[in-house]
């Protein structure tokens, strides 16, 4: 195949789908799934708009195999985050290009993987593949506001959608470094952590600004976030983490794998590592008073937690209150249900063709299976029994991976003709 004119229309199709605002809060992305249908529908690909809720769509097409073997599903979420925007360098939701870069919201995280696999989709298509599995494209709305009205929805709306195989979709991929050394190491997501959003609400007593006493409860609150802040976090190996960690000892990127505590050493030095062998708890919301000459009576904040593989919302929240030891201090779920997850085997066709493809391509890269610090739409099919991997086929600076929900957010054109051409080889391969 000639890549060039493909890399072409994908940097175009990518530049667009940039322009698109997709923020969530407040969400309205059908404009965005409509943009990827009219691509799809004007090769005479037809497609499917589902409607959630008011301008929040998702959109979905199918390209019919043999049947000999069960679907596959290329899975991609059409929102992104909110920016600040003072912060950035250029406009967000321009598609600006420049010293080979895509700047936007979504570039990593995940517009340009839903090109990769669009791209993938409509060369399957034009090419006349013949395939031995149906493969179904499917972008949706509401990933990063806990998938309530995306994902979650769709599962328990349309299980028909679900009838699949496999699953592929963001959580992994490709990093040019690790801890410092010049690498060519590719994850693939096969678990994640849970997500479990907290609010904190403290209580005291109000009153005039000029005349301080002992019940602020912003300081309650403060002094409780500090407490959560500074609290000693287990390190823990799970299947998934061992596996990863054994794998980078072999290459030389971690101390030898039966030196245990070296290894902790070495991951403890990097907060990115470290995110996977234990709980993390970040502090991301405040809201306290109504005036500058007022004590507050309430002061709340919003923390997000992600927990390790066998561990409980409800076990991890009686903690944090032992932590706190304030009755004036309460924890509740900030978002009630975030779906859970279990984890899938990493010995399965599909695992095995992606390991196949990139060591092809790159004769020492690593190739290993990982845990998502982070929460994706897998783990909604994961828990119907479906092995779905996340994996964005491209090596990502460090630069590059501090763009998810960061300012300046950008996906070099060489990754992103690596990803679309990745990506195709593997469904390719899988598929036919």
């Amino acid at each position: 195949m000639d890549w060039q004119p493909v890399y072409a229309e994908a940097l175009d199709i990518f530049v667009r789908y940039l322009q698109i605002d997709t923020s969530n809060p407040p969400g309205r992305e059908a404009p965005a799934a409509r943009f990827l249908g009219s691509l799809l529908e004007a090769e005479g690909i037809e497609c499917e708009y589902i409607e959630i809720q008011p301008e929040r769509e998702a959109v979905v097409a199918r390209i019919r195999g043999d049947g000999s073997k069960r679907p596959l599903m290329l899975c991609n979420h059409t929102d992104v985050v909110p920016v600040e925007s003072q912060y950035w360098t250029y406009p967000a939701f321009e598609g600006h290009v420049e010293d080979s870069r895509v700047y936007g919201r979504g570039a990593v995280d995940m517009k340009g993987c839903g090109v990769m696999q669009l791209m993938t989709f409509l060369q399957l298509w034009r090419n006349k593949v013949p395939l031995t599995r149906d493969v179904v494209f499917l972008a949706v709305p509401d990933e990063e506001a806990g998938s309530v009205w995306g994902m979650e929805w769709l599962c328990k709306n349309r299980p028909d959608l679900m009838d699949v195989e496999f699953e592929l979709s963001e959580g992994g991929g490709g990093a040019s470094s690790f801890a410092g050394q010049p690498t060519r190491l590719f994850s693939v997501a096969t678990n994640e952590k849970e997500v479990c959003w907290l609010k904190l609400t403290a209580v005291g007593t109000p009153g005039h600004g000029s005349r301080p006493h002992e019940d602020n409860s912003a300081v309650r609150l403060m002094e409780a976030l500090l407490k959560l802040h500074a609290m000693e976090r287990p390190f823990t190996w799970t299947p998934d983490t061992t596996a990863y960690a054994k794998n980078l000892a072999d290459a030389g990127l971690l101390p030898a794998f039966d030196d245990r505590a070296s290894i902790e050493a070495h991951i403890r030095k990097s907060p990115e590592l470290l995110a996977m062998f234990t709980n993390t708890l970040n502090i991301t919301m405040l809201n306290s008073g109504i005036k500058a000459n007022v004590i507050p009576a309430k002061s709340e904040a919003v923390i997000d937690c992600r927990l390790l593989p066998g561990q409980t919302k409800e076990a991890w929240i009686e903690h944090l209150r032992n932590v706190i030891n304030d009755e004036n201090v309460e924890i509740e779920l900030y978002l009630q249900d975030q779906g859970a997850n279990e984890p899938v085997e990493w010995d399965t066709e599909l695992y095995r063709t992606i390991h196949a493809v990139i060591t092809d391509a790159m004769e020492d890269a690593i190739v290993t299976p990982t845990m998502t610090v982070g929460g994706t739409d897998n783990r909604f099919l994961r828990t119907q029994g479906i092995p779905a991997y996340g994996f964005i086929p491209c090596l990502l600076s460090r630069e590059e991976r501090a763009g998810f929900h960061g300012n300046d957010e950008f996906l070099t054109l060489d990754n992103l003709n690596m990803g679309t051409e990745l990506m195709y080889e593997i469904v390719h391969r899988f598929c036919t």
